[in-house]
């Protein structure tokens, strides 16, 4: 029981430590995220329709 009350308060010590991002950091990095998220999956979906057009033609 020792070791789990050691590591809860190592685990506050820890976090005390932390430096957060402030609320417009966060927005920022949030907006790149889905930016990219959707510039790639736009990537894979138009990759995935070439290769399958590809494929159809040599099973054809």
């Amino acid at each position: 029981m020792q070791s789990f009350q050691r590591y809860i308060r190592d685990v506050v010590a820890e976090l005390k430590k932390v430096t957060w991002p402030t609320w417009e950091e966060l927005k920022g990095s949030t907006m790149v995220v889905i930016f990219f998220s959707i510039i790639m999956g736009f990537y894979i979906a138009i990759l995935d329709f070439g290769l399958s057009k590809l494929v159809g033609t040599f099973l054809e």
